[in-house]
């Protein structure tokens, strides 16, 4: 695929978001009573391990690069904190998750994966593989031998082709991520893969095309299944996106349970902060609006849905970032 061809994919947006919108946690623009959704069960607790990440990618929805440390790193003692929580509360939460920016580049990546299986935990950690997750090399094999049946890293690869991964997270990229892919692989290794739904290209077709990439590469991923290959919705900030009424749900057949606010929450460190704390979402961690509390009891709250991601990525794009 050229860029030429790239180019579509890449440079359509929709219409710009009113500024009228996702104001009132309470009412929508026309006055009608907002959506929110309940947590129903603590089933994932994500740790956002900082916002520094080794590239700055075109469309990254909390502007992660290698200069924002807007959310600073997470230490061990962060995060073992929380796990005590969960232990101490004896919450449901069967899922440890590991975001950012990238994950590999927080001094206490390991330790806090650790923990987390040393918890009994299954732990998901979301990552781009290139040089700051190899170079922990033997350490890292040795913890993924450790959590074999319990430790994925999810990859970003934005695409089955080189020119839109590369279009969107810089030059050599792709070959970059491969790379780390392939040391993965051949130490066994179990690998998720996220990629993009592009609003172009129909979503079978999308899978069918990784499946044979995967298949090339000796990956064993099941492209066609959704939590192995997770194709996430497009999102851009300003794009003109409905607001979520409670009528809404009948309208769209969803309910609020499978929003994935109903079952995850975030712990953040924000710069200069004295503490962690605890955000609605993986995909709002700036907004002081998703702000829960300090601690996961106290983040058990009703979450309004007052931001374009909720329309985009949870309600009309039915995804989740938990495995």
């Amino acid at each position: 695929m050229t860029l030429d061809a790239v180019s579509p994919f890449l440079t359509e947006r929709p219409r710009t978001l009113s500024p009228r919108k996702f104001v009132d946690p309470f009412r929508t623009l026309d006055g009608s009573p907002r959506a929110g959704v309940t947590l129903e069960r603590l089933e994932t607790l994500w740790f956002n391990t900082g916002t520094l990440c080794n590239i700055a990618c075109a469309n990254c929805y909390i502007d992660s690069s290698p200069t924002n440390d807007a959310l600073s790193y997470l230490t061990r003692a962060d995060a073992r904190a929380y796990l005590d929580e969960i232990a101490a509360l004896d919450l449901p939460t069967g899922e440890i998750g590991f975001t950012g920016g990238e994950p590999f580049m927080n001094p206490d990546i390991l330790p806090m994966i650790e923990d987390a299986l040393g918890a009994g935990r299954r732990v998901l950690v979301l990552t781009n593989a290139m040089r700051p997750m190899t170079r922990w090399g033997d350490r890292l094999a040795r913890l993924g031998e450790v959590g074999r049946d319990r430790l994925t890293l999810r990859v970003s690869l934005d695409h089955h082709t080189r020119d839109i991964h590369d279009a969107e997270r810089g030059q050599g990229s792709w070959d970059k991520a491969w790379t780390g892919l392939r040391w993965l692989r051949d130490r066994g290794f179990r690998i998720a893969i996220a990629g993009r739904r592009l609003a172009l290209e129909d979503e079978a077709s999308a899978r069918a095309a990784f499946a044979a990439l995967f298949a090339a590469e000796r990956l064993d991923i099941d492209a066609f299944n959704p939590g192995a290959l997770v194709l996430f919705p497009e999102m851009e900030p300003s794009a003109d996106v409905p607001e979520i009424t409670e009528a809404c749900w009948g309208i769209l057949h969803r309910a609020p349970t499978e929003m994935m606010c109903a079952g995850s929450r975030m712990v953040v460190r924000r710069r200069g902060a004295e503490a962690p704390v605890v955000v609605a979402c993986t995909l709002i961690p700036h907004d002081p609006g998703f702000e829960m509390g300090r601690t996961l009891a106290e983040a058990s709250g009703r979450v309004a849905l007052n931001h374009p991601f909720c329309a985009q990525f949870c309600v009309l794009g039915g995804a989740s970032c938990s495995g």
